[in-house]
């Protein structure tokens, strides 16, 4: 038996790829999860073959959801399933280490072949994400211009402290959400601004949905 794990903070979404996949003989749905750090504590518990992960939910985003399925069951393959497609993300989503890209709006005709490409152990593609990679790769061969843009790199504990922060949460609740200290979370707030170039957190808020690190 085949089990798949779903995370998306929309019923609707979840009940139309349950409909999908549970079509499929020997696959089941081994949990749900409307948040990713549920997304995370049912990954641990559960040990899925496949997690099909929303890039964009409360809490913890895709990316951060990813990095800790993989260090927390190395056997899961981790299925981003999103609208979003762009280099940026693409890149952070494989480094974090998923294996397969989705976007919802190939889901009915492909979430079945994604998975079994997965469960195969080789890695899945929309059309559109296999483009976006390729002209990617065909950009990073040309030399950089000194107008080139530097955006910054963040450590996954960053991005999740950005998103949290974008989401309304004081220093107090975040501090309980990641077990860290009040003082942690100050000291990473102060340094995180710093690092991507903004002073109010409004414009913090502005960068996180900018970058994809949070929904408006």
């Amino acid at each position: 038996m085949v089990r798949i794990l779903l995370a998306d903070d929309h019923d609707v979404v979840r009940r139309g790829l349950r409909v999908l996949l549970q079509e499929h003989a020997g696959w089941e749905i081994c949990g749900e999860a409307m948040t990713g750090r549920e997304a995370v504590d049912l990954a641990r518990e559960m040990q899925p073959d496949v997690a099909i992960i929303d890039l964009m939910m409360p809490d913890l985003n895709g990316l951060g959801v990813t990095s800790q399925i993989r260090k927390a069951s190395e056997r899961t393959q981790v299925l981003i399933f999103t609208m979003h497609h762009n280099e940026t993300l693409i890149h952070g989503v494989l480094e974090a280490g998923a294996r397969g890209y989705l976007l919802k709006t190939d889901a009915e005709q492909h979430v079945v072949t994604a998975v079994e490409t997965l469960l195969r152990g080789q890695p899945y593609f929309s059309a559109q994400v296999s483009e976006t990679v390729l002209e990617g790769f065909l950009r990073s061969g040309r030399h950089a211009t000194a107008d080139s843009v530097v955006v910054p790199r963040l450590t996954p504990r960053e991005r999740e402290i950005i998103q949290l922060l974008a989401e309304g949460h004081r220093n107090k609740k975040i501090a309980q959400m990641l077990g860290i200290s009040i003082k942690t979370v100050e000291t990473h707030r102060t340094a995180l601004m710093r690092k991507i170039g903004v002073k109010s957190i409004v414009e913090l808020v502005r960068y996180a949905v900018r970058n994809n690190l949070t929904e408006p």
